[in-house]
């Protein structure tokens, strides 16, 4: 990076980039659940997997907001020379500092499913659900403020997670026209050509 710029990832994007995976397993471990009897039933585990769902996605969804939103009013504007991150490659590092996490936590659910069938996985794509919500809220913050949010790619976890995490001290925002990524997180489309 030249002269002190510091490498900045999308705060949105690092919250997000858990969000698919975590759905996909679930939603597989939770179709390969059904289809075994499990002790409680077919139908009590997909009701318990129903509620757990509700319950996982707002208990993902909601804690910390209050730190996010300390954070995003002490921003610092990026400087000239800070390294805006591709979502991808945030993505993929979180991704990557995550992999064995993932795979416990699929093979958990399906282990499950032995007990009650289709929750575990339920639990798994709540999570998932939880991720994208969290991350929405905060495109919404990003759309009210006229801003994007960052956070220094050294201040987060050596996972490439936690962009609220005590060693994060401040965000730094760019206009909502920077990076490769749309207020929220999601994929920017390219412009169509004239």
């Amino acid at each position: 990076m030249a002269r002190g710029g510091q490498g900045l990832a999308r705060v949105a994007v690092v919250v997000r980039a858990g969000a698919a995976p975590m759905w996909w397993l679930g939603v597989v471990a939770a179709g390969a659940g059904v289809l075994l009897p499990g002790i409680t039933g077919r139908r009590i585990g997909v009701l318990a997997g129903a509620a757990l769902f509700i319950v996982v996605a707002a208990a993902v969804a909601l804690p910390r907001r209050k730190r996010y939103a300390a954070l995003a009013r002490g921003t610092v504007r990026a400087g000239r020379n800070d390294v805006l991150q591709d979502r991808a490659v945030t993505t993929r590092n979180w991704r990557r500092g995550h992999r064995w996490w993932l795979l416990l936590a699929f093979l958990a659910a399906l282990g499950s499913a032995f007990a009650v069938p289709a929750a575990g996985g339920m639990v798994l794509a709540g999570a998932g659900v939880g991720l994208w919500l969290k991350a929405a809220w905060l495109g919404r913050r990003e759309r009210a403020g006229d801003e994007l949010l960052w956070v220094r790619v050294d201040w987060l976890s050596t996972r490439g997670g936690s962009p609220a995490g005590k060693p994060v001290k401040a965000y730094r925002s760019t206009g909502i026209a920077a990076g490769d990524a749309t207020p929220g997180g999601r994929r920017r489309k390219p412009a169509a050509l004239v």
